[in-house]
């Protein structure tokens, strides 16, 4: 089925190249991903004339790609693996001759990815948006100049531009990716083999999740964080009880500790490290580490600043009002940007952009953003932290409710975690909800709805919710914080 779409795809992307190119573009999209992608399809079903240009070949950018889908696979294949080698017998179920098949588990990776870009590639033929695979570049705010893949060149020209190049992993300064030994989370995706042992540097969203991939594949995993606690920018409250979690499924974490420098011996690699605070240096030797210690705005070959694009000092793009870069009609969004380098975020922004090239009033709520982190329990956050509204002197009030106590959870035997709900304590409005525990990702919807809409947390525990479900643990919650839950 996406054989037959791929070549409808080329055959309509042709069509567009000879018989348009001459006219100038309403919009040229620089970038595939999910921003840029979003983008180029909400344009033209408003009516703009639409092109993207993406080098990578394949559409959905890093997320797609390298990232959120291969990644979310895995963790996924991994969680399944785990649960039949250490609880299904504890249900009765008996699962004889146990094992993973690498090379399966990658394949199976590789489809799932491969079937959403060529269906992502469709959805530009069904929308009329013109594709180019290629490296594009400013040489004027109104002309790009394409690259091909197919080693051509061809120049456009545009009214409006959209820069939406994504993100990079960042590099560590004496351990050099060679996607080998030293890996990105590009190379965590692709290993050859589950290595024996695993050193993660960085303790974040990426480091977490890849840790649980191979921890749970049988793995020794040690991941190393310069910061006190795990996953820095979620509530501290959540942080210290996730990091128990992950530390009793057998993750180990050395906390406050920094990175002096590390050696690429061919077949492993040896780190060495020191607590911040002072104390003995410690050795690590690992078949592979992994560097998770961020990411960093992909600009490079765009020739953005020669037509008077302007860069923070973090390489950021900076953008004024409906994301304007100051350079008239050209526009900006995602990863190159300010703002949490989430895949949701870059689409939001990307229709935005959109509907204000056509007259329409585009709009982000950047304190309804979710972010989610997904381990088996998961963590989902949306509004502000504990620590935030301490900062900030917000009167608040607290509510929370343990999955422990919820029917669903129990019957799941999926007990671990809680949600935490902050609202202003003189008017009950929601300001952040917190959860740590199965399904959050999916639970923090309701959350997310009810601060973008202003609800109380009184409204979301007047709100029927079926039963027995996980959702009812976020009633709870919010009972907690309006006044007392029922079941605790």
């Amino acid at each position: 089925m996406f054989k037959t779409r791929y070549l409808i795809t080329n055959q309509f992307t042709h069509f567009q190249r000879s018989s348009f190119s001459s006219q100038p573009f309403d919009l040229v999209v620089i970038g595939g991903g999910p921003g840029g992608y979003v983008a180029a399809i909400k344009a033209a079903q408003l009516g703009l004339k639409t092109a993207c240009v993406e080098k990578r070949g394949t559409l959905g950018g890093t997320c797609l790609n390298v990232g959120c889908i291969p990644s979310k696979a895995l963790l996924n294949i991994s969680h399944k693996y785990e649960d039949a080698h250490k609880n299904f017998k504890g249900l009765g179920i008996k699962v004889d001759n146990l094992g993973v098949d690498w090379a399966q588990v990658q394949k199976k990776k590789g489809d799932i990815v491969g079937s959403l870009t060529k269906g992502i590639e469709g959805l530009f033929a069904k929308n009329k948006v013109s594709y180019y695979k290629g490296w594009g570049k400013f040489t004027s705010k109104n002309e790009i100049a394409i690259d091909l893949n197919d080693g051509k060149k061809e120049t456009i020209t545009t009214k409006n531009t959209l820069i939406a190049t994504g993100s990079e992993p960042t590099p560590f300064p004496g351990l050099e990716f060679d996607e080998k030994v030293i890996i990105s989370s590009t190379g965590a995706l692709a290993l050859q083999q589950i290595p024996k042992k695993l050193v993660v540097i960085g303790g974040g969203v990426i480091g977490v999740e890849m840790a649980s991939v191979y921890q749970r594949l049988g793995t020794e995993v040690t991941v190393v964080e310069y910061l006190d606690n795990i996953c820095g920018a979620i509530d501290l409250e959540v942080s210290k009880a996730f990091q128990k979690i992950l530390t009793k499924q057998g993750i180990k974490f050395l906390i406050g500790h920094k990175v002096l420098g590390g050696k690429n011996l061919g077949n492993a690699a040896e780190v060495v490290i020191e607590p911040v605070k002072g104390g003995d240096k410690i050795t690590l030797t690992a078949d592979h580490v992994l560097v998770s210690t961020g990411r960093r705005p992909y600009t490079q070959g765009l020739n953005a600043e020669s037509i008077g694009v302007k860069l923070d000092n973090r390489g950021r793009i900076q953008i004024g009002h409906n994301f304007t870069t100051g350079v008239d009609g050209v526009y900006a969004i995602g990863d190159v940007v300010e703002g949490p380098m989430l895949a949701h975020k870059a689409e939001e922004e990307g229709i935005a952009v959109a509907e204000i090239l056509t007259g329409k009033v585009g709009h982000v709520n950047y304190d309804a953003i979710p972010g989610v982190i997904y381990t088996n329990p998961e963590v989902a956050t949306v509004g502000k932290t504990e620590e935030e509204l301490k900062k900030a002197g917000v009167q608040y009030a607290k509510g929370s409710f343990p999955f422990l106590a919820n029917s669903r959870a129990k019957a799941n035997d999926e007990i671990e975690g809680f949600i935490k709900v902050l609202t202003d304590k003189k008017t009950d409005k929601l300001l952040g909800v917190h959860i740590v525990g199965p399904n959050a990702g999916e639970m923090i919807a309701e959350a997310v709805l009810g601060i973008e809409y202003g609800a109380a947390s009184e409204d979301l525990a007047r709100t029927c919710h079926a039963h027995p479900t996980l959702s009812e643990a976020l009633k709870e919650a919010c009972m907690s914080a309006h006044f007392k839950p029922i079941h605790m």
